[in-house]
């Protein structure tokens, strides 16, 4: 009985390992995916843009490069935060409720994209 539950774990973890993907992998099914959505919709300048693009990923892709350029992405995301932080601070001082407003919802938005860009892999 043991060895049935060893084995089974054991072949659950390799087929686990088969559906992990490399973040170029993912990049390709993205693009197949936004292929699909174009060809459904019939528009054809968005779909030879993909291809394009996708023959480029096929290409070009390296694992480390697409993880170094979403690091950049996301240190960059940081500094517009912090402006958008100066910018409200800014704001508040001199006590224009409008443009604290407008502010705050420009820091949130910076926030968000930040959020999700940190939850992606690459």
């Amino acid at each position: 009985m043991k060895n049935r539950i060893v084995i089974a774990l054991a072949l659950l973890s390799v087929s686990a390992g088969a559906w992990a993907q490399t973040p170029c992998q993912e990049k390709e099914q993205d693009i197949q995916r936004e292929i699909s959505y174009a060809e459904k919709h019939n528009n054809q300048s968005r779909i030879n843009g993909l291809k394009k693009a996708l023959s480029e990923v096929k290409e070009n892709c390296s694992d480390s490069k697409l993880r170094a350029d979403h690091q950049k992405k996301i240190a960059e995301q940081k500094e517009e935060v912090a402006e958008r932080q100066d910018d409200l601070k800014e704001a508040k001082q001199k006590g224009d409720a409008e443009k604290v407003t407008k502010r705050e919802n420009k820091l949130k938005e910076a926030q968000d994209e930040l959020k999700a860009l940190e939850s992606r892999d690459y």
